[in-house]
């Protein structure tokens, strides 16, 4: 009933909203025109293509809040140029304004049928419904030859709707009217739903471009923070070790020298070789950060190591019959190493389950765990890290995670 009556209302304000920006837009173009030939036309236009923007704004506003429907808003207008020729400059050449113009021009022919849904089924529904009440009102006047004047009451195919049983007919009609009256409405939205969606949301080749350059900054930052992290492990912890190394062996050096006992110099000796040891696993563990050894043997090798090093059990099914990219099999190891973690650490789950498999130039991981549920990408959770990585490389990443599990996460990569 609440979203009968959102429809009802949105369909009530959609055609005075689309006629305002019509004669609005259309008033500005014809006077931009006009004055072209001046300084004050172009700035007339670009004024009018501004307000065509902001119209979709409040297009896009009315949708979401009465239809729940969310059109993803265009990038806001970059500068072409300093001060406002450079703001004139960037207004004129955006494409999303241009297509808010042709929005504002078209929207009166997809509003009408809304509001024509909303008279047929509920203002006449209401009027059949109540035609016993209101008969004494709901009639019209017929002209004689003659010169006279007679009222009639309702009529349809030359019979009078007059008495009882004939308003049981009318009746009828107006009940089912009523009942019919959201499904009419709904539809006859569905075309003004594809026009400001087609027209006020970002078109293929704006959405390309934002997302490249939302990959590109998060891969640049994701290689300064591993560059950083890099240089904080060599210099906490292997630069550390192999200092203290070099300190025992002047040590041993020394102790040499002065011809001390056998058992002090074991015991050094000893030191040195563990800062060693401790040294060579650091580096193993920085390397096997930055690309695993174990994938030089293929992915399916690679997630049955991770599957035998995880505190749960995990079974995995990897159907590969080509093997994909180095940078593929990275990306993939890396997200199921990290949804493992996840899996362990809070979903309380007791399996997980691991597929990967190519199909249609696409390789797709799915991890599947049978903990709590809940999980939410964004939020600062892992799961953000994790598309931003897949996202570098046009993959996508889904998660399904109800209340009281599982949760499914699935990841996409383009099979190259």
């Amino acid at each position: 009933m609440r979203n009968a009556l959102r429809a009802l209302l949105y369909a009530l304000l959609a055609l005075p909203l689309a006629l305002a920006g019509l004669a609005l837009v259309l008033a500005g173009l014809v006077a931009g025109g006009v004055l072209s030939v001046t300084p004050l036309g172009p700035w007339l236009i670009a004024l009018t293509v501004r307000g065509a923007l902001a119209l979709g704004g409040l297009q896009r506003a009315l949708l979401r809040r009465l239809l729940d429907v969310r059109i993803e808003a265009p990038q806001p207008l970059g500068g072409s140029g300093s001060g406002a020729f450079g703001w004139r400059r960037a207004v004129l050449g955006d494409r999303s304004g241009r297509r808010a113009v042709g929005c504002a021009l078209a929207a009166p022919l997809t509003a009408t049928p809304p509001l024509v849904a909303v008279i047929a089924g509920y203002a006449y529904g209401a009027l059949f419904l109540l035609h016993p009440l209101v008969k004494r009102w709901n009639y019209f006047t017929v002209h004689e030859p003659d010169g006279s004047t007679r009222h009639v009451s309702l009529e349809i195919g030359g019979v009078q709707l007059d008495s009882w049983p004939r308003w049981l007919a009318v009746v009828v009609a107006g009940a089912l009217l009523l009942w019919l009256a959201p499904r009419l409405v709904r539809w006859s939205l569905v075309p003004h739903r594809f026009l400001l969606a087609g027209l006020l949301a970002p078109d293929a080749a704006a959405r390309r471009i934002r997302t490249l350059e939302e990959t590109r900054a998060q891969a640049v930052d994701d290689a300064a923070a591993t560059l950083r992290r890099i240089e904080r492990d060599l210099h906490d912890g292997t630069q550390a070790r192999l200092v203290g190394l070099g300190m025992h062996l002047a040590m041993i050096g020394e102790l040499i020298a002065a011809d001390a006992d056998r058992e002090s110099l074991l015991k050094v000796v000893a030191t040195a070789r563990s800062n060693a040891q401790q040294a060579a696993a650091d580096l193993r563990h920085l390397v096997k950060g930055i690309h695993p050894p174990v994938l030089d043997q293929g992915l399916d090798t690679a997630l049955a190591t991770l599957a035998a090093d995880s505190a749960l059990p995990v079974t995995v099914t990897a159907d590969i019959p080509q093997r994909p990219a180095p940078a593929l099999e990275s990306i993939a190891y890396f997200c199921t190493a990290e949804l493992l973690a996840n899996a362990v650490k809070h979903s309380e789950a007791t399996r997980v389950e691991v597929t990967v498999t190519a199909y249609e130039h696409r390789l797709r991981l799915s991890v599947r765990d049978d903990g709590r549920g809940g999980a939410v990408v964004g939020a600062g959770s892992g799961l953000t890290g994790l598309l931003a990585r897949v996202r570098t490389v046009d993959g996508t990443l889904t998660c399904d995670s109800p209340a009281g599990g599982p949760t499914v996460v699935s990841v996409e990569l383009p099979y190259r």
